[in-house]
């Protein structure tokens, strides 16, 4: 279970001059009602405080919705999309207790430079966490090793890159893009894990597209989908995510 930890009403951190998130924190909620709170966060944005005293969505979100807020799950920095919040904590423990029992279905949208070889498989790798804030794929027989496993589906190609939908079995740190990068098609803009250059803003191409849930009161299913980032890598995307089949 999620140690029931909140964020006390303050005013919101602002960003460092070299942070810019387009439009406001009412712009990015997805969802909302007495016990929960769900934002399309910004790529860049980090979820929760760090060491830096960084911008965070916690905050702002907590100031937005002039509430104490519980972390339920974690997106990277570097990632854009869901992410939602308890505002309880009985609200952050009854999701979080379905996310270990992998009841919650979560889908990913990735751009990647170079086009995997199947159009369809089931990655499994068994990987461990690294130095500089990075896990690595390492060999079964590793004591430390975890298992790692998601199915990705080949969706389509813009003119330089390609765009995947990811479903995630287990959960790791880094999983998706330490598991892209070791079959040849890390995501755009992740260094990290193989692609030949950063973007700019230091951001990767990787979205978290939906995420479904037992609502914590009523019990009936939520999906939440969250619009694609702005920047013309992803709008030349549009017309092929318009054709995947509506969420309930």
């Amino acid at each position: 279970m999620q140690k029931a930890t909140g964020f006390h009403n303050s005013p919101s951190m602002p960003a460092t001059p070299k942070q810019h998130f387009p439009g406001r924190p009412g712009d990015w909620v997805l969802y909302k009602d007495n016990q929960l709170i769900a934002f399309n966060k910004p790529a860049g944005l980090a979820v929760v405080p760090d060491k830096k005293g960084s911008a965070n969505l916690l905050q702002i979100g907590a100031a937005y919705a002039h509430h104490d807020l519980y972390p339920i799950h974690r997106l990277d920095r570097p990632v854009s999309g869901v992410v939602l919040f308890g505002k309880k904590p009985s609200a952050q423990a009854s999701v979080s207790e379905q996310f270990q029992a992998r009841t919650i279905e979560k889908t990913y949208l990735a751009i990647v430079g170079e086009r995997p070889a199947e159009d369809e498989a089931t990655l499994v790798h068994f990987i461990r966490e690294a130095k500089g804030n990075s896990s690595e794929v390492v060999d079964q027989s590793d004591q430390a090793a975890k298992r790692a496993e998601l199915r990705y589906r080949y969706l389509g190609s813009s003119d330089r890159y390609h765009l995947l939908e990811i479903k995630l079995v287990t959960g790791r740190k880094h999983q998706i893009r330490a598991q892209l990068g070791a079959i040849g098609s890390p995501l755009r803009g992740d260094e990290k894990y193989g692609f030949k250059r950063g973007n700019p803003d230091k951001t990767i191409d990787l979205h978290a597209f939906t995420l479904a849930f037992d609502h914590p009161i009523s019990g009936s299913r939520v999906t939440l989908q969250a619009p694609l980032p702005e920047e013309p890598v992803w709008q030349a995307f549009t017309e092929i995510i318009d054709k995947l089949p509506a969420k309930a």
